[in-house]
């Protein structure tokens, strides 16, 4: 593992936080998590707009600088063939409910080696359940961010892997699907790309954006719009995105399985060439 923590690089072993750090106390920080393929960090460009933005939002501390300093000195240091980098602000230590002031602020850079579905993975296709519990954002006010306040998610995610499945997807109470815990939701609908709108809950995902600029290239009709559970069932073909995994196929949710297309591969290939050139 590969740390760096404010613009020092330092072993894993090292790595300390205090004990009344906002993110440890309260979940109060802001992440972004990026793929490196070899030493080419993909899509650092996104994920920092967005990462600023919700640091503005919220007033975290976010020198850009600095980080894209770091993340270049990280990506020469790479090795693996692919790798995880989890980027992580955190406003520092808390006393009390009362915010610490900004110098407190640090950013957090980490980097692991990972893998990424494979062709076989892809075409067999990804089973999903329906998460027990709701999708949230306790800060409503404001758009969904990718916050340290992940346990939704987390406990989502966890319920899926704990049956077998590879993700949970999040329906609302009036039985819209929404996004799964990990992953953006897309499906292809009498020939168009249809994905649940971004709003207080669903996440404006890195991918997601791309996936859509991507089928506007390709001339795929794109359409924003609410996502019956059922519609899927009959749907041409539905898949998940995100940073790591770019496109999966769904296969299956709850048991019941999901119509398998091939526009997925067209969308896939048009995509990474975006991305990785």
């Amino acid at each position: 593992m590969l740390v760096c923590l404010n613009g020092t690089f330092i072993p894993h072993e090292k790595a300390k936080l205090p004990i009344n750090d906002g993110g440890y106390l309260y979940g109060d920080t802001l992440f972004e998590t990026l793929k490196a393929r070899g030493k080419k960090i993909l899509l650092r460009a996104e994920h920092l707009d967005r990462l600023e933005l919700s640091a503005k939002l919220l007033n975290f501390t976010c020198p850009r600088r600095q980080i894209e300093t770091s993340l270049q000195q990280l990506e020469n240091a790479l090795s693996a063939p692919i790798s995880r980098i989890r980027l992580t602000l955190s406003r520092g230590s808390c006393q009390g409910l009362l915010f610490p002031q900004t110098s407190e602020g640090y950013f957090l850079l980490t980097a692991t080696p990972t893998t990424e579905p494979s062709t076989e993975e892809r075409n067999l296709g990804a089973s999903c359940l329906i998460a027990p519990n709701q999708r949230v954002n306790p800060l409503d006010h404001l758009p969904q961010m990718k916050r340290g306040n992940y346990a939704d998610c987390f406990y989502a995610a966890h319920y899926a892997r704990s049956k077998g499945a590879r993700e949970a997807l999040f329906v609302d109470p009036r039985g819209y699907l929404l996004e799964g815990a990990t992953s953006n939701l897309f499906a292809i609908i009498e020939q168009r790309l249809v994905t649940p709108p971004t709003d207080k809950v669903v996440l404006a995902g890195v991918m997601r954006r791309q996936i859509i600029d991507t089928a506007a290239e390709l001339g795929i009709a794109v359409v924003e719009r609410r996502l019956q559970l059922e519609e899927i069932f009959t749907a041409e073909e539905a898949f998940l995105s995100n940073s790591l995994i770019d496109i999966l196929p769904i296969s299956a949710i709850a048991g019941k399985s999901v119509r398998r297309g091939e526009k997925w591969k067209i969308i896939l290939k048009t995509l990474q060439m975006r991305i990785e050139t």
